[in-house]
């Protein structure tokens, strides 16, 4: 799937991705500011969670439900020194829970991401628009 969307089509976009029906583990790639988080939380709205949500940027992960009891995880390893950090707070079990993992900054843990995932990729565009791709791993 490739979109090019504006801020104000975040609502949209969220639902257009989960229409595709992604993989549970999901990465975010992009520049700083580009609006990972963002789409984060819009993706955490239209998935049932209704509490606020917000980065994970010291915590490394937040923890949010459903309307419907899921879980969804948000990870924010931007921060992190290394894989083993990773490790040290069970990353692996949060990855192969079956639960939505919605991750930012993977590319600190190459070696944990688990074989099934998808990757969101955005790019900043003209006018502020923004370009994502979203691909499975299978």
């Amino acid at each position: 799937m490739e979109i090019v969307f504006t801020i104000d089509e975040l609502e949209s976009v969220a639902q257009q991705i989960i229409a595709q029906q992604p993989a549970r583990v999901i990465l975010f790639h992009g520049e700083m500011g580009v609006g990972k988080t963002t789409l984060i939380k819009q993706l955490c709205k239209k998935l049932g969670v209704t509490e606020a949500t917000s980065s994970p940027t010291f915590s490394l992960v937040n923890e949010y439900e459903t309307i419907t009891n899921q879980i969804v995880y948000h990870f924010d390893f931007y921060r992190l020194k290394n894989e083993m950090e990773a490790l040290d707070m069970g990353a692996d079990d949060y990855f192969y829970s079956g639960n939505w993992c919605f991750i930012e900054w993977a590319e600190k843990i190459p070696n944990l991401i688990p074989e099934e995932h998808a990757i969101i990729t955005i790019e900043l565009v003209d006018d502020g628009k923004r370009h994502l791709t979203l691909t499975n791993s299978q």
